[in-house]
């Protein structure tokens, strides 16, 4: 292919922007390499070359595309045109252009070159435009709004800006602007004075698109009024108000006019020439165009009466009952004729029988036309049944300063599916197709992530650059993708409830009968049910509904025990091997991986089996698993496996078979988003898109995971709604632990009488009993104690048992359409009230209450957390005094049925009283009596709209709104506590502005964990610096905390980041080594797959400040990161820069390391295996030098590094996950794997970072791990809670243990009594085992196998009579299985 692109073209001069829309029609996805047209006169065709795959940038291509050079000038003066902008769609308008004026060429001739921002990365590009501009007569920019291009653009012009004739830059950033000059008219005092322009770029101004339009008004009225003032300086600027003019109308045309008016007045060489030019043709600035239009409309009812009369219409097209979608347009490529992708979309869908309205706005805000033109004044209702945006900017703002609030509330009017389709910007349609990365970055964060805080949908990229010419054209077979979604979506609007068809899909992961319905806090079948008694309510067909949802649980898998493998789950269609064959059309691209079908995975042997169960119009059904989770072989390859026949023909069925109007996929997560193919913006040989073919999807998404939910937007076209998690509870003390709180209590009243000393021998050896000698130094037994050694070992212990007792955890499992009763939620209102919000003016509950007692707050956490019991016994009255004053707010706004009653008027009443505050009234019976009441009252003001918040439910509203076409509002994913804002649920889940991290706020508190790391780890390494540091950057923790844990990575290696005037962060600078008091440390960084899809532009980041301290010249003691990079750099013959490597993920569409896969489902040998499974899929690098060559295999590179580290690192920063939830934790965890790779055989230190409350803690591994195994599994609250679920809260507990085998596995810190203490409580208690066992047989057998396991590899000693007792009731619940079944 490269040696097909390199070849040299002709293009004949007089057919460049002649190319029409109707030639490019033919165009389909793979085969839209021009062909070489014939020359029809050698002399003026312009030979270029297309660069092939080089500089291993994502924009390959060169400006000697855009470079014109009159062949004989006449000897007429030469005025040269250097251009920077955006977009290419300027480039043939500008070409024919100066090819009229140099055919016609009367007074000069012109010589132009254009660039594309994108291209001035590559360096020796970049060196071509800086000798361009030394003899250039005018410099035009425009919409140049990435920091780091704008910055070498400002460098480049600036040295010539007093040379040159004239520069004009339209919209930009601040810094650009600031070139402008024409004669006397110039910018450079811009933000400094009052100046209008500057006025738009405010940061303050609230309406961003605001922006746009008053650019625009400016742009009508000024020259009127100008023309009028004698000075000069008014002439000039009406100059500039005139280019915006020309330039904004785009046409051949226009641009003629523009050069001759600029070069006219401001080239010295034509000084006195009279250049006649007419003034600028003004197109409508918002209106609506259609191609066989015979012109622009400004009101819809004229364009429907055009519309009507239409000769050329088929039937379908006159029908009534024809959906009508709505196309959002730019207007600058409808005005510089580089419009064939637009046609092809409108031509596609009137083809399949839809009506279109397309409408364009030539600012950057599309509010105002979309509520002109898709609704009817009149009624208020849309014209419109679905809306897709063909410009793939956010609604209101463009590339620019965006407002999303103004943007959802024109969507909310309006009230139908939003689709946000995106044309290629920075890539030329074969550099996107060779890209495993797919979309380049910044066209991810401009054109992805912005249209989805909007509540846009389903990024398909629909139209491709040509490289000669810089037009859009279709590329077809997107198109018909994004096509048939769109009136598919449009008829969820149209068609009856009774009509309507809905396949519900579940997960079974690991694949075991007891699995069926697996997701994060949900109680599955309860949820399923409830949403099914609800749309039959509703008017849809749920016809044989069984009357319980335990119920519905036996008729899918016929009964709890039927085995997965075996026909004894449902089956719901037999598929055969021509009809799968015929039905899906990429089958045979899947024999690769797993042979002929039907293969052995959901098959018979003969036909291809679809698991699940109908029940009129809804099918419910269970989605295959990804088939190699089993084979240790397959886990080892380092890209994943396509997609097995089972998992397409289940796909195919609900698409083609059973015809689903919509899938809901229920809870977090299936696989489908995550099989092989492009990150963002796919092609039709990805699989996520082939396998959800034309569904529109609706997801259950947990409101906590925004980073996998954006996945699941992004790669199944999904729109996601958020349900809650269950609402969160103290830990509280059980058993011993509840014993030593007692002694506590009994040794404060009583340390000064004689029995001292005997209460504290009884803590000690209870706490002894409890296993806490691993988490504080308790003296020998016995041992004589001074008093404040006394005091301080209580204190200790004290500090540990509260850690425990507040340590909140989710209990049960949610059920959709439950919301929790206000007194559930008192636990989560504490932890939100515990948060100081200064960017809100809040104090937090506990320092108000420390400032009434003269203390603050973070001194008393950090004297409790010393063991100081004067401290520890204050931080408890403080959290004691805490939840007593939520609990009696909360007690005020609720009725006897514990539900909240209009909190909005309570709280007006209450707020009114000063006394009788329920707050003050219950704080005056206590120590902290004083508390400022100014302070108290803004806070639980804010407390009040928390609690309203949290009892809100939207979950089943929102599904029925996306079921019937309407507009789900969006809304962030992320933890309630730090973001209140995540509730209610049942948003339309986003994550944020990918270039908006890491924050100030969570650069200040990344210091401080840093610190707390360091200080810990030369604690615990004899005084000495880690030299290196492994850690892990997770995409769902860096959207919560905006960015902390990428920001501990910068702090580490002593950089900062610097963010731009849009407040985005581009670029970073070194901290000079006497700021940052101590030697940079090295780092190794695995990002999660699902961090690289979402923030590869602060992958690009990491690694550039990575090489960038790697080449300062500082003593190697000094900066580790140049120390190993010198050595690494001497042993591989590399270079310094390529040594620097440290930033690593998945190959591209690969997703984790798969060692939690073989854990979960015992497919491993031994430990040396999951190791290689980690370095075979985790060793893929990022570089900043060739961003577009994406993730590239640097094994040696990534062994080296992680061969130095003397820690490893992680996060846990929020309370519902925790290291034993799920498995992605030990996943990512190389403790052991770093031991095997150094020289020395040591093993790394473990460290976890708990930010999950106000009191930021470093523990290492194995504190981590106990005291999550004493407040989850351990604890009688979290497994009675679990077991209140049934069936699914045995899976939970289950569940538990296998992820704490992996952390046996993965680390080795796992304490024996944890595996002990498990046992005497599942398996010793015969009552719960008979629990067990009854509930969920198949997870109980999982259960045990997992014990046996832990005892087979090493992992726990135990006596031979439990392990008899476990191998004999392994057998027991085998035969009750097989009993069962036969």
């Amino acid at each position: 292919m490269a040696s097909l692109i390199s070849s040299p073209f002709q293009i004949p001069s007089s057919t460049v922007d002649q190319l029409s829309s109707i030639s490019q029609k033919r165009y389909f996805l793979h085969s839209f390499l021009p062909k070489k047209s014939s020359p029809t006169n050698s002399n003026s065709a312009l030979k270029f070359k297309c660069a092939a795959i080089g500089n291993g940038l994502f924009t390959q291509t060169t400006p000697e595309v855009r470079r014109i050079v009159p062949e004989n000038n006449k000897g007429l003066p030469t005025v040269k045109v250097v251009y920077v902008v955006l977009e290419a769609q300027y480039q043939s308008s500008l070409t024919a252009a100066v090819q009229t004026l140099n055919q016609n060429g009367k007074f000069a001739s012109f010589e132009v070159v254009g660039y594309l921002v994108e291209e001035l990365r590559d360096e020796n590009t970049y060196k071509t435009f800086c000798k361009d501009l030394e003899d250039a007569n005018i410099f035009i920019g425009s919409l140049i709004f990435v920091e780091e291009l704008a910055l070498k653009v400002k460098a480049a012009v600036e040295k010539e800006r007093n040379r040159l004739d004239a520069v004009l830059v339209f919209p930009s950033m601040p810094e650009v602007m600031r070139l402008n000059k024409l004669g006397s008219f110039s910018m450079s005092q811009l933000g400094q004075s009052k100046s209008p322009f500057f006025q738009l770029f405010k940061k303050k101004n609230k309406s961003s698109a605001g922006f746009a339009d008053s650019m625009l008004k400016l742009v009508r009225t000024l020259p009127k009024v100008l023309k009028y003032l004698p000075s000069d300086k008014a002439q000039d600027a009406r100059m500039y108000i005139l280019s915006l003019q020309f330039w904004l109308g785009g046409s051949p045309d226009n641009l003629v006019n523009f050069l001759k008016m600029i070069s006219g007045s401001y080239v010295p060489a034509l000084k006195g020439t009279k250049i006649e030019y007419s003034d600028p043709v003004l197109y409508l600035d918002t209106g609506i165009w259609h191609p066989l239009a015979p012109c622009m409309y400004d009101d819809v009812k004229e364009y429907l009466n055009w519309y009507g009369t239409r000769r050329d219409a088929n039937e379908k097209l006159k029908s009534p009952t024809a959906p009508i979608i709505g196309l959002v347009l730019q207007r600058s490529h409808i005005v510089t004729g580089d419009e064939s992708h637009y046609v092809a979309v409108i031509m596609e869908l009137e083809a399949r029988g839809a009506k279109v309205i397309p409408i364009f706005a030539g600012g950057l805000d599309f509010s105002g036309p979309v509520e002109k033109y898709f609704i009817d004044p009149v009624t208020k209702r849309p014209f419109v049944n679905s809306v897709v945006s063909l410009t793939g900017f956010a609604l209101v703002g463009g590339p620019a300063r965006q407002d999303h609030p103004r943007a959802v509330e024109a969507l909310r009017k309006l009230d139908v599916p939003y689709i946000v389709a995106l044309p290629l910007v920075f890539q030329t349609t074969e550099e996107w197709l060779n890209s495993t990365l797919g979309l380049h970055p910044i066209q991810v964060a401009l054109q992805v992530a912005l249209p989805e805080l909007d509540g846009g949908m389903e990024p398909i990229v629909f139209a491709g650059r040509d490289p000669r010419t810089g037009k859009s054209h279709a590329l077809h077979k997107r198109v018909e993708q994004l096509c048939t979604r769109a009136i598919k979506w449009a008829e969820l609007k149209k068609k009856s409830k009774t009509e309507k068809k809905l396949a519900i899909t579940v997960f079974s992961f690991p694949p075991d009968k007891g699995n069926v319905g697996t997701a994060a806090y949900l109680n599955v079948f309860a949820s399923i049910y409830s949403v099914l008694k609800d749309l039959q309510k509703d008017g849809y067909n749920v016809e044989g509904l069984p009357e319980t949802g335990e119920a519905l649980i036996e008729d899918i898998i016929h009964d709890k025990e039927a085995q997965f493998n075996s026909p004894n789950l449902n089956i719901a269609y037999k598929m055969n091997v021509r009809e799968y064959q015929k039905l899906t059309p990429y089958a045979t691209a899947l024999e690769e991986n797993w042979g002929k079908p039907p293969g052995n995975l959901n098959s018979d042997g003969e036909n291809l089996l679809v698991y699940g169960k109908q029940y009129g119009n809804v099918f419910i059904g269970v989605q295959p698993t990804f088939g190699y989770e089993g084979d240790p072989m397959r886990l080892l390859f380092s890209k994943s496996a396509s997609p097995h026949h089972g998992f397409a023909a289940y796909y195919s069925f609900v698409e083609k078979i059973f015809q689903a109007d919509a899938v809901l996929h229920f809870g977090t997560h299936g696989s489908l988003e995550f099989m092989p193919g492009k990150q963002v913006g796919m092609s039709d040989v990805c699989y996520p898109d082939s396998l959800i073919g034309n569904i529109p999807n609706v997801y259950y998404y947990a409101a906590n995971n925004p980073s996998e939910a954006t996945i699941a937007k992004r790669r199944s076209y999904a729109n996601t709604i958020s349900y809650l998690t269950p609402p969160a509870e103290y830990a509280g003390l059980y058993k011993g632990l509840k014993q030593l709180s007692e002694l506590i209590s009994s040794y404060q009243s009583l340390k000064d009488t004689g029995r001292g000393s005997q209460i504290v021998s009884s803590i000690i050896s209870t706490a002894r009993q409890c296993n806490l000698d691993k988490d504080v130094d308790l003296p020998e037994e016995g041992e004589e104690i001074s008093a404040t050694e006394r005091d301080l070992v209580v204190g200790k212990v004290y500090s540990k048992i509260m850690e425990i007792e507040s340590r909140l955890l989710p209990c049960g499992l949610h059920v959709i359409g439950e919301p929790p009763s206000a007194m559930e939620a008192v636990a989560t209102l504490v932890n939100i009230a515990a948060l100081d919000r200064p960017e809100d003016g809040i104090s937090s509950l506990p320092s108000i209450l420390a400032q009434t007692v003269g203390r603050d707050m973070e001194d008393v956490y950090r004297g409790s957390d010393k063991g100081i019991l004067r401290d520890v016994e204050l931080l408890r009255q403080i959290t004691e005094a805490s939840r007593g004053a939520i609990t009696a707010f909360v007690e005020r706004t609720t009725n006897k049925k514990g539900q909240v009653v209009d909190v909005a008027d309570k709280l007006s009443a209450i707020l009114g009283f000063g006394i009788n505050e329920p707050w003050a009234q219950y704080l005056s019976t206590t120590k902290f009596y004083r508390a400022d009441r100014e302070k108290l009252r803004v806070l639980f003001q804010f407390v009040g709209e928390c609690l309203k918040l949290v009892v809100a439910d939207n979950e089943l509203g929102s599904l029925k709104q996306a079921l019937e076409g309407k507009y789900v509002e969006p809304g962030p994913g992320g933890d309630p506590i730090r973001n209140p804002k995540v509730l209610p649920t049942g948003k339309n889940i986003h994550a944020l502005d990918p270039q908006a991290i890491p924050t100030t706020a969570a650069m200040q508190s990344a210091k401080v964990v840093v610190d707390r790391l360091l200080e810990r780890q030369k604690a615990d390494n004899g005084g000495k610096y880690p030299e290196t540091v492994a850690l892990v950057l997770w995409g769902t923790d860096n959207i919560k905390t905006y960015g902390e844990s990428l920001a501990q990575v910068l702090w580490m290696i002593g950089v900062q980041p610097v963010a731009d005037t849009f407040g985005r962060v581009n670029r970073v600078e070194s901290v000079s080594l006497e700021e940052l008091g101590r030697p940079r440390i090295d780092v190794v960084v695995n990002c999660s797959g699902v961090f690289r899809d979402l923030f590869i532009n602060q992958m690009n980041l990491l690694d550039r400040a990575v090489k960038m301290v790697a080449e300062l010249d500082e003593p190697e003691d000094q900066n580790y990161v140049r120390k190993h990079a010198l050595e690494q750099a001497k042993e591989l013959g590399i270079d310094v820069r390529e040594a620097a490597t440290r930033v690593f993920s998945n190959a591209s569409g690969s997703y984790s390391s798969n060692v939690n896969l073989a854990v979960e489902n015992s497919s491993w040998n031994d430990e040396k295996q999951l190791q290689d499974m980690y370095l075979s899929r985790k060793s893929f690098a990022f570089d900043c030098d060739a961003p577009g060559a994406g993730m590239t295999e640097k094994r040696k590179v990534f062994e080296m590094a992680l061969s130095t580290a003397d820690a490893t690192f992680q996060n846990l920063d929020s309370s519902e996950i925790s290291l034993t939830d799920v498995s992605h934790y030990f996943d990512s965890d190389p403790t052991n794997l770093v031991q095997n790779l150094r020289t020395d055989g040591k093993k790394p230190n473990a460290y976890i970072a708990d930010t999950t409350t106000a009191n930021a803690q470093v523990r290492t591994l194995s504190e981590t791990v106990r005291l999550d195994a004493r407040t989850k599994l351990l604890n009688p609250k979290w497994y009675e809670g679990m077991l209140s679920s049934g069936y699914e809260g045995v899976r939970e507990i289950e569940k538990r243990l296998t992820n704490t085998v992996g952390w046996s596995a993965t680390s080795g810190q796992v304490d024996n009594w944890v595996y002990e203490e498990a046992n005497t409580t599942f398996i010793e208690d015969q009552e719960m085992l008979n629990r067990l066992m009854s509930t969920n047989p198949n997870s109980f057998r999982k259960l045990v196998q997992t014990f046996l396991e832990a005892n087979g590899r090493g992992y726990w000693e135990t006596s031979e009579e439990n392990i008899e007792r476990l191998r004999q009731l392994y057998s027991e619940v085998e035969d009750k299985i097989e009993g069962i079944d036969r």
